[in-house]
């Protein structure tokens, strides 16, 4: 049975922030359900966001973050961010890796929606999480051990002492293994392939909060589901992210004949928040309107936008044309695993970090490349605080070799195509009471049990069960809120309510023979 002072669980840039920030006497283990290249953050195209024009201020920064957020954000965490951006950037800069510069040198700072200034640090074009990942991941400590296609599917918890000291995980195989340790990390990312239309890869399913959520964590804001406007569409499917950078420079979304979609709708037109361009997408598609980027005004396309260039021309779009088909999907979830501005749950010993974390740093709709930015803000801060921490896994042991793994109980659910097509269709772009308890009543038929035992069943199994779960939390939580604001949007209550602006839904398991408990506290 492995030991370490670190299990982290999941290899986007969170993960590896943190990784190579902790001190090299640490025993570290990663952990992924896949390989370590394989996630969000090497997908990322657009860059980061930091403050480092001369004409820029970390309080721009922070104004234009809230205002996406629509001011459910926690403004003391956007504040923090927001002033370390420029010195994140820095260290990335010194320790060796590369951004892209113009002839004379100096970084070339992109625009993005809802920004008020160029501050959109990029490699490689479009390609800057690929890049950055690659960076991280090179040259790993010798005090790191990785472990690729290994699925965490429970986190191990003292229920007296209220601390969590491992996780059981299984092979490809299905063999069942154990590790302890004394802090355990969840950086497994959001659950974009709960939708049907996503930028998301395939393995970003929602584990992390499911399993957060069975071991007793508190999870809020999980209505706030951030939806790209453009994603490549091609013969039905979505093929692909096309970067928000590419309305920074210029394109510009149309109908089929030539029409302007965003004149008129938002004072930065087809730089608007996300959630508006989205919506403004999703009301054409619902009059069977097909809507493209014209792409016409971006001067030279193929050289700065190489990566997507070629996702294109893959997918059969004739470039020529100047007018790339696209729909909005699922791209981001602003909710998540409360945490606080170190990493640390409610739970001791465990703490989350980037997307399946809510630490109020993105509101209720995240601002475009604050993505990448939050990693490695929240990687470091972890970083620093597992640093001053005494590190000691006296007494687990022997707590942990009396488990016996019970059988496996039949599990009844759902495909996974039809979870994802009804969170598409009842809880996406747009929603309703009446569609949120249609699905909330088809989610309950299923008995979810929280409480169920997992060491007999499938990977498969489980995944769908995790993926139930994870559903059956943004449902709840979107049903409760009766406005609209951000990345959550019902046509019954279109505006927003003052008296909903910061207050929050938590919802956690108690154990006390109640299944769950969901509750509205109101932000401090």
């Amino acid at each position: 049975m492995k030991q370490a002072n670190v299990i982290i669980i999941g290899s986007g840039i969170a993960a590896m922030q943190l990784a190579k920030r902790l001190r090299h006497d640490m025993n570290v283990i990663i952990l992924t359900k896949s390989t370590v290249s394989t996630s969000n953050s090497s997908l990322a195209q657009g860059g980061i966001a930091a403050a480092i024009n001369k004409r820029d201020i970390p309080l721009k920064h922070y104004n234009d973050t809230l205002e996406a957020g629509r001011y459910h954000n926690d403004s003391a965490v956007v504040e923090a961010i927001t002033r370390a951006a420029p010195s994140l950037i820095h260290e990335l800069i010194v320790d060796g890796c590369e951004f892209d510069r113009d002839s004379e040198g100096r970084l070339l700072l992109g625009l993005e929606g809802a920004h008020s200034e160029n501050r959109i640090v990029h490699c490689g074009g479009d390609a800057t999480g690929k890049h950055v990942m690659e960076f991280l991941t090179a040259d790993m400590p010798s005090n790191l051990e990785m472990i690729e296609n290994l699925f965490v599917y429970e986190l191990l918890v003292d229920e007296i002492n209220k601390c969590c000291y491992g996780i059981k995980a299984k092979t490809a195989e299905g063999k069942i293994e154990m590790m302890l340790a004394d802090h355990v990390v969840l950086a497994t990312g959001g659950c974009g392939q709960l939708y049907s239309y996503t930028s998301n890869e395939d393995t970003v399913c929602g584990d992390g909060i499911a399993l957060a959520y069975r071991a007793g964590a508190e999870l809020t804001d999980m209505e706030f589901i951030q939806f790209h406007p453009t994603l490549l569409y091609i013969g039905g499917k979505t093929r692909g992210l096309v970067s928000e950078a590419v309305r920074g420079e210029g394109g510009f979304l149309v109908t089929d004949d030539g029409q302007s979609i965003m004149d008129g709708i938002h004072r930065l037109k087809d730089l608007a928040p996300r959630h508006i361009v989205s919506q403004t997408i999703y009301s054409y598609l619902k009059q069977e309107k097909q809507i493209y980027l014209d792409i016409s005004k971006v001067k030279h396309f193929r050289r700065r936008f190489p990566t997507i260039a070629q996702l294109c021309e893959k997918n059969g779009v004739n470039l020529n044309s100047k007018l790339i088909p696209v729909v909005p999907g699922s791209h981001f979830l602003m909710g998540g695993i409360r945490s606080d501005m170190q990493g640390r749950t409610n739970i001791e010993g465990l703490y989350a970090i980037g997307e399946v974390a809510c630490t109020g740093v993105h509101g209720a709709n995240r601002l475009a490349s604050n993505s990448l930015l939050e990693g490695l803000f929240f990687g470091r801060q972890l970083a620093d605080y597992l640093n001053r921490q005494v590190q000691s896994a006296k007494g687990i042991q022997d707590r942990v070799i009396q488990l016996q793994a019970e059988a496996g109980q039949l599990l009844f659910c759902p495909t996974i195509t039809e979870i994802k097509e009804r969170m598409m269709d009842l809880v996406g772009i747009v929603r309703t009471e009446e569609g949120l308890l249609q699905q909330q009543k088809w989610l309950r038929q299923y008995e979810m049990n929280p409480f169920l035992s997992l060491d007999g069943l499938s990977i498969k199994d489980t995944q769908t069960y995790f993926m139930m779960i994870t559903a059956g939390l943004i449902t709840n939580a979107a049903l409760m809120r009766t406005e609209s604001r951000g990345g959550h949007y019902r046509t019954d209550y279109p505006k927003e309510q003052a008296g909903w602006q910061g207050k929050k839904m938590t919802q956690t398991i108690k154990r006390d023979g109640i299944n769950e408990q969901i509750k509205i506290a109101t932000s401090t």
